[in-house]
């Protein structure tokens, strides 16, 4: 008799740990890579393995050992990849789609390509680059590698501002009058066939270009709906890989939708897709895995998902001050990370509100924003 689906992770952080916890409905077993110590996905997993998920031979000797493969975040070794794929290990996303997204260049190119909508954008190597495009000011210079939650982000307006600019490889994109800012995420299976969530509104922490809240869905036109989501398959499908990806967009002061950035992975905004949707993000990825038939994306109802994060000030092993009080509540799911030590603006959890109306969400969510903290 065949044994359980082996499943391997490369990342050990909340998203592998919601994946894991998801897996657990499933007749699979568990393998995450990650370095460090404990970190949150390592106390889910059946198997997990300390070690660089950057480094070829850490990441092609875990990708022997088992049936396929997927990651929880993209600074990944991309060559072991292609080399455990022409091996014949499914990989999903597979590593043409990972090469193009981790490289905020090739992705702005990807778009550009594609004809998908997004900023105006030109790609600099070197920080003295800027003073070619003066008269495009202001922008949104990003790091074409390594930058993740606000980090590897510069906003330049002037040209007195050069002096924080990053002097490395990176991509100047025109700034947008931002209306809202939407997330839509869309599975893909090996066969071909997508699943679309409805679209969230993110609001974002201006301390640290984090999302604070989303709401789900997006308060927005049926039309921008149609749109957003259509824009969002162009994008997968024009990848061609099978996976999770969460499509980010810029809804412009006009109107317009222009894609921001794609994550080849369950994301931050679909959170509240664990008790809002009938199928929550991680579980379409143990689906897409599996080669089961894709989920039910529609809403069970709307929902809000707030993160936690630490707070200013706080920095060393954590508490969680007011818990008892939140989970108190009727509809509101709390959902802790694992992380033993906070600093200030660390995600350590995040908590999901459903209900009837957006009222009835800001209200709790108010409350709770005010009640619970992360400290040490």
């Amino acid at each position: 008799m065949k044994g359980p689906l082996r499943i391997g992770i490369l990342g050990g952080g909340q998203l592998g740990r919601m994946l894991l916890q998801s897996a657990a409905n499933y007749h699979v077993e568990t393998f995450v890579l990650e370095s460090g110590n404990n970190p949150p996905a390592s106390s889910v997993s059946h198997h997990f393995v300390g070690g660089d998920i950057r480094d070829f031979e850490t990441v092609y000797k875990f990708g022997k050992q088992v049936d396929v493969l997927t990651i929880e975040i993209e600074d990944v070794n991309i060559e072991a990849l292609v080399k455990l794929e022409e091996e014949g290990l499914k990989i999903y996303p597979r590593p043409s789609a990972l090469r193009i997204i981790k490289d905020k260049g090739l992705q702005k190119e990807f778009y550009k390509l594609h004809n998908i909508p997004t900023s105006e954008f030109h790609i600099i190597h070197r920080k003295h680059e800027l003073h070619s495009y003066i008269n495009f000011l202001p922008v949104a210079q990003k790091l074409r590698s390594g930058g993740y939650d606000g980090k590897g982000v510069e906003i330049l307006r002037e040209t007195e501002d050069f002096h924080k600019a990053f002097d490395a490889p990176s991509v100047v994109e025109r700034l947008v009058s931002i209306d809202k800012e939407i997330s839509v995420i869309v599975a893909r299976n090996e066969a071909g066939d997508t699943a679309v969530y409805p679209a969230v509104e993110m609001v974002f922490d201006p301390r640290y270009n984090l999302v604070d809240y989303l709401l789900s869905p997006a308060n927005i036109t049926v039309q921008q709906l149609a749109s957003a989501q259509s824009i969002a398959l162009e994008v997968v499908n024009a990848l061609g890989s099978p996976g999770i990806f969460a499509v980010e967009m810029f809804l412009d002061i006009d109107g317009k939708i222009l894609v921001n950035e794609t994550a080849p992975r369950t994301h931050n905004s679909g959170h509240q897709s664990i008790e809002g949707n009938y199928c929550s993000q991680y579980d379409m990825q143990m689906r897409v895995l599996q080669d089961f038939p894709l989920g039910d994306t529609s809403a069970v109802k709307p929902s809000l998902m707030l993160n936690l994060i630490g707070e200013p000030g706080h920095s060393g092993p954590v508490k969680y001050e007011g818990l008892k009080e939140v989970l108190a509540l009727k509809d509101v799911y709390v959902h802790l990370y694992g992380k033993h030590d906070t600093k200030p603006g660390r995600k350590m959890g995040h908590v999901t509100i459903v209900g009837e109306s957006k009222d009835e969400l800001f209200d709790k969510a108010k409350f709770i924003k005010g009640k619970l903290k992360v400290v040490s």
